[in-house]
């Protein structure tokens, strides 16, 4: 429900009539949700949206006559709505899933068997969650995060001091956003190696490494085991396995260890076994995302006498890893997002 109390009304687009029947019987059947109607292509969805006003929409990508692309970006410059891509392929449709993020969707949900997928069922949970999640999302930071031109922080100038860090990023619901603001305006002599842990579902970390090293100065790439961290290099964690590093504390490994509060890869174990090697100096860094992934990582890594960095409720897509690591009162600085590229940098000089 919305924080009114009433049901939250959602909007399904989808060219095929049985997942616009499948996706709606879902949103029917759960209490606190309600089925505001159904589009079956873009231009139809944007007459629906300006019509019946939904708090949602889940939105195909591949559809006739206007695609999910193009009535996105519709949508957020005329009548801004909360948008869940419902993704039909993970690595074909990764390229055009993470572009919908850029123009604003809350997130997505992948369908389990293509564009046509009568195991809709398999994905109930998540696709309520994330339905529920999308109608309390402040819209306004979807549409500030688009397009921003990545300046370089102000601390760019100043040589790398002696003495490499490592640097662990977080994030989840609204990451791959705020990733893309801080990653772009990193130096490439930059002190430290960076490890990125977002929270994404199998076939879209690789893409999203790719995306980022494209408009980057250092390298993103995802991670595989037995790289080394090093400096001016990013290692984005593969979706499905959790990373942590040898007894070296730069080496890689990778494992399929149990999901850590539902989640792999999780922050938590990745922060907390760089904290155990203790051989660099560290820095944590939690963004945007639900849940409380990360909390106890950020105390670990202070405990060892790292520096950690939460972003600000301000500029979060959703407040809850932030605010858990927040309540740990181990977080050092508490920044809005544009802030936190320079805060990486002073941290690592």
């Amino acid at each position: 429900m919305t924080a009114s109390g009433k049901n939250i009304r959602v909007l399904v687009a989808d060219d095929s009539a049985l997942m616009r029947k499948m996706v709606g019987d879902i949103i029917s059947t759960t209490p606190g949700l309600e089925l505001a109607g159904t589009a079956n292509d873009g231009l139809e969805c944007l007459a629906q949206v300006k019509k019946l006003k939904p708090d949602v929409v889940t939105l195909d990508i591949e559809m006739p006559v206007m695609d999910g692309l193009k009535a996105l970006a519709r949508l957020m410059s005329e009548t801004p709505v909360a948008v869940l891509i419902l993704s039909a392929h993970a690595v074909e449709g990764a390229e055009a899933t993470l572009l919908a993020l850029e123009l604003g969707a809350v997130d997505f949900v992948t369908k389990p068997s293509g564009s046509i997928s009568l195991d809709i069922e398999k994905v109930r949970q998540q696709l309520v969650e994330k339905v529920t999640m999308a109608a309390g999302v402040d819209l306004d930071k979807l549409r500030n995060q688009r397009h921003k031109k990545a300046e370089p922080a102000a601390a760019l100038a100043r040589p790398p001091a002696q003495g490499q860090k490592i640097v662990a990023i977080g994030s989840s619901t609204g990451g791959t956003r705020a990733l893309a603001e801080i990653i772009p305006k990193l130096p490439a002599n930059l002190n430290a190696g960076l490890i990125l842990i977002q929270h994404m579902p199998v076939g879209f970390t690789k893409s999203l490494a790719e995306r980022l090293s494209s408009r980057s100065r250092i390298m993103v790439q995802e991670a595989k085991e037995g790289d080394i961290i090093k400096p001016g290099l990013a290692l984005m964690v593969p979706a499905d396995y959790h990373l942590t590093v040898d007894q070296s504390g730069q080496m890689v490994r990778l494992n399929q260890d149990p999901p850590r509060f539902g989640v792999r890869p999780s922050v938590d174990v990745s922060m907390e076994s760089l904290a155990a090697s203790a051989k660099l100096p560290l820095v944590g860094v939690i963004l945007t995302g639900m849940g409380h992934d990360g909390a106890k990582g950020m105390v670990a890594i202070k405990r060892q006498g790292g520096h950690t960095i939460a972003e600000d409720r301000s500029t979060c897509v959703v407040f809850g890893m932030p605010k858990s690591a927040i309540e740990t009162g181990m977080v050092d600085l508490v920044l809005p997002l544009d802030q936190i590229p320079g805060a990486i940098v002073a941290a690592c000089s």
